[in-house]
């Protein structure tokens, strides 16, 4: 990322929350691995929310549990 980029307020990255959750849905449907995850940006907005906001917004680790298990075929019974 460049360096004359202006600082994101929590307003912005509130309103970029759903792209962000987009990125890291497709960075984990790639099959990235979590260290590669955790050097993108989303995952670093994703955390900058969930440590501002932690009541509003979960952490970015939660999320790619979350995202992993709707991506893994359902377990048969």
């Amino acid at each position: 990322m460049p360096s004359a980029t202006k600082a994101l307020t929590i307003g912005d990255l509130e309103a970029g929350f759903s792209s962000y959750c987009q990125a890291l849905r497709r960075l984990v449907a790639d099959g990235r691995d979590l260290n590669a995850i955790r050097r993108t940006v989303c995952w670093d907005y994703l955390n900058r929310l969930h440590t501002s906001l932690p009541k509003d917004y979960r952490s970015p680790d939660e999320l790619i549990q979350r995202f992993q298990k709707e991506a893994s075929p359902a377990q048969a019974d």
